[in-house]
Formats: C-alpha cells, sequence, structure tokens
C-alpha cells in the first residue's frame, strides 16, 4: 500500500466507525421514543391522562412534539371531568324535576287527609304520617340537589392559600393541621368557594376519624399550583373510589353525597380540578388534588 492511500484508509475507518455509532445512537433513540409512545398508550388505555414523560436526549423537533402531547393529555382530562360534572349536572336536573313533580300532591293529599277527622286517632293515622314524613324527607333530599345546580356566580380575586387554610383550620381545632405551606402562596379564585370547598373536605375526613389533615403545595405544568388536601381517616373503599364525585352517591347511611360533587363543581366554575390520588401522600390515607390556573 502506497503512502497516498494511507491517509484514504484512515478517513474511510473514520466514515465507518462514524456510521457505525450514528446507527447505533438510532437505534437506540428509536427505541426510546418507541417505549415512550407505549407508555402514553398505557396510560391513556387506563384513563390516566397525568403522564408527563420527559423530554430530555430529544431533538428540538421531537421535544416539542412530547411537550404538546404532555400537555393534550392534561386538557383532555380537563375536558372529561368537566363533561363529567356536566352530565351529572343535567341528569340530576331532570331527575330531581321529575321527583318534585310526582311528591307534590302526594305530600298535599297526604297532609290533607291527616287533617281528616275520620283519619285523627284512626288506624290509618300512622301510615299516613309514614307516608307524609317520607315524602317530606324525599322533598329535603332533593332541595339539596337545589343548592347544588344553583351556585353563585364566583368572582375571581388574588387570594393567598395560606390564609384560606389558617382561616379554615380555626373552625376545625379537634383535628391536627399539618401545614406545610410556607410564604404567600397567591391564586386567582373566589376565596367564598375556595373556603367551602375546604370545609366540606374536611368535614368528610373528620366523619371518616380523621385526626390529622395535612395540606403542602407543589407547582405543576403550565404554572398551575397543585394543592394537596390529605387526612389519615378510614380508607375510601375500593369499589367506591370510582364513583365518589358522583351526586348523590355516599358510602355514610346519614350522608346526602352532595359534599364532594359540589366542591368539584365549585373549582370546575373557576376553571380548576379536584381528583382523587391514587397513592395518598406520605403518612396520610386520602388525597385529594385541587388544581388551581395561574
Amino acid at each position: 500500500m502506497t503512502s497516498d492511500a494511507t491517509p484514504w484508509v484512515a478517513i474511510t475507518v473514520i466514515v465507518v466507525v462514524l456510521a457505525v455509532v450514528l446507527a447505533l445512537w438510532m437505534w437506540r433513540h428509536q427505541r426510546m421514543l418507541a417505549e415512550r409512545a407505549r407508555l402514553m398508550q398505557e396510560a391513556i388505555k387506563n384513563r390516566d391522562l397525568t403522564f408527563r414523560l420527559p423530554t430530555s436526549g430529544m431533538l428540538s423537533g421531537e421535544r416539542a412534539l412530547q411537550e404538546t402531547l404532555n400537555q393534550l393529555g392534561e386538557h383532555i382530562r380537563e375536558q372529561v371531568n368537566l363533561g363529567e360534572v356536566e352530565s351529572w349536572e343535567k341528569l340530576t336536573r331532570v331527575l330531581t324535576h321529575e321527583i318534585m313533580n310526582a311528591t307534590a300532591p302526594i305530600a298535599s293529599i297526604s297532609q290533607m287527609m291527616l287533617n281528616h277527622p275520620a283519619i285523627k286517632g284512626s288506624d290509618l293515622e300512622e301510615g299516613m304520617t309514614a307516608i307524609h314524613n317520607t315524602v317530606e324527607h324525599l322533598n329535603s333530599f332533593v332541595d339539596s340537589y337545589r343548592k347544588y345546580s344553583e351556585l353563585q356566580k364566583p368572582v375571581p380575586q388574588e387570594v393567598d392559600l395560606a390564609d384560606v387554610v389558617g382561616n379554615v383550620g380555626q373552625l376545625f381545632t379537634d383535628v391536627n393541621w399539618v401545614n406545610n405551606l410556607s410564604g404567600p402562596i397567591t391564586i386567582k379564585t373566589d376565596s367564598n368557594l375556595l373556603r367551602q370547598i375546604m370545609i366540606n373536605l374536611t368535614k368528610n375526613a373528620i366523619e371518616a376519624h380523621a385526626r390529622s389533615i395535612g395540606v403542602d403545595v407543589e407547582y405543576g405544568p403550565e404554572n398551575k399550583v397543585l394543592l394537596y388536601y390529605s387526612n389519615d381517616g378510614d380508607l375510601i373503599p375500593a369499589e367506591a373510589r370510582s364513583s365518589i364525585f358522583i351526586p348523590f352517591f355516599t358510602t355514610k347511611r346519614s350522608g346526602s353525597g352532595i359534599g364532594l360533587s359540589l366542591s368539584r363543581r365549585l373549582l370546575s366554575v373557576q376553571g380548576g380540578m379536584m381528583s382523587l390520588l391514587d397513592t395518598p401522600r406520605n403518612g396520610f390515607h386520602t388525597t385529594f388534588l385541587l388544581e388551581f390556573p395561574r
């Protein structure tokens, strides 16, 4: 081999090595993209739209696409939650209207008969009283939905989360408050509605025999404020977890099933979201996630 051919051999070797390295990098890169696509597919299949896949190791176009997909999952989750709230609201409005139409004449007739001399003191009085009381209880139950469906229009303003949590804590001094909020954390929301949400969550926790309430905050994608509201009360049964936000659904004998569905709606009308975490925060049995736009 002549000395003139030596540089060409070296160049050829370098080109081959670079081609092999590039091929290996492309192979590993494509495997990484395929794995991320599989993870997103599994998340969507399991209705977990909170996925946030990393963008490290991607080219600029791929990074932009991944960030868009991450945000898309979040937007889909928002629309799904909002759609569920609106669907249950429409359904229960129809049902309550039909129930009121059916119970109004029964209440009126039973009251009239209880006042009739032939009924008073007779064997029929006890049965008629039971009918009347049952109808009145049903009317009261339906009336609780009217409070649910006729919400006041929210008036968003700059609110310090620590102040709202502190105010709610003063109402429930029998529980231990683990407040991890440090410094001012400002969000734009209706302070009265937010306070009502926290009161509902705290009442539910106390009714579930909670002794401690935990509150902490993180910052999520798109500058969202993530408020974690935890308690150490009784565990929510696995079979009930997917139904707790349905209006009138309750696992308690004396519950109306309004509190959680109302709280979720109070948040949704302000552009926020509420969900129950599959894995509670460390040291607690149940954690609700409240998301606020900034």
